[in-house]
């Protein structure tokens, strides 16, 4: 439709305002029981914000404002409608989706990490998602167990 049919100032502002969808990852959508509820709330701001921006009066602005609430909405509703909450672990013994893990690297570094569904997953916050190289590598092992990670050597310490 042509922009003169529409209330937009240009093509420009039209174009401005359908963000693509972000993307979705192809793995199963793991989640914790806390992920699910992030997810959840994430999914209320996102609903929030784009009700906000629908009391702007300004057509054109009130589009720019809609946006990104609306694509982070649909991203939310997709990953709380396909996700499967995974039970906590039920033993230490062997390191499985939701264990937090402590290894020692080669260089002497220890560091925990607990394993976690993507849209959870922060290194900064000690979470790690379970697809990502290093959880993939520590899945199934167990304490005393040593992985290689990129020509470096980790060994399992601990499993809470």
């Amino acid at each position: 439709m042509s922009v003169a049919f529409t209330k937009e100032e240009s093509a420009e502002t039209a174009a401005e305002t359908q963000l693509p969808d972000r993307p979705v990852s192809p793995h199963p959508n793991l989640v914790t029981a806390t992920g699910l509820k992030a997810l959840e709330e994430l999914l209320h701001e996102a609903q929030a914000a784009y009700e906000a921006a629908q009391t702007i009066e300004d057509v054109n602005e009130r589009r720019r404002e809609s946006a990104l609430p609306l694509r982070d909405a649909r991203y939310y509703a997709a990953r709380v409608r396909t996700a499967q909450v995974m039970p906590a672990p039920a033993s230490t013994d062997q390191i499985a989706f939701g264990s937090t893990v402590t290894f020692k690297r080669g260089d002497g570094r220890v560091q925990t990490y607990t394993i976690v569904g993507e849209d959870q997953a922060d290194p900064k916050q000690g979470m790690i998602s379970y697809v990502s190289p290093v959880a993939r590598l520590l899945l199934g092992k167990s304490a005393g167990d040593v992985v290689e990670a990129s020509g470096q050597e980790l060994e399992i310490l601990k499993i809470a």
